[in-house]
């Protein structure tokens, strides 16, 4: 399936659209269901938590254990 077919959820309006109808600086996508595409700020919250979660991971790497410095 081609981009143009694809869902993309706009977060400026904050609706899905069916094929690239806004500009790309407010789309996210493409996903192949518009239902997939509805839940795309959820899925954008999930990787935003997990991303901030391995970093603070990758910062404590070495510290000593009990915050002791």
């Amino acid at each position: 399936m081609s981009e143009e077919r694809k869902y993309w959820f706009n977060m400026n309006t904050r609706q899905v659209e069916h094929g690239m109808l806004s500009p790309a600086a407010y789309r996210v996508g493409p996903f192949d269901t518009a239902e997939e595409a509805e839940r795309a700020p959820q899925k954008l919250q999930e990787r935003a938590q997990a991303w901030e979660e391995e970093e603070q991971a990758e910062d404590d790497w070495g510290a000593p254990a009990g915050g002791e410095q």
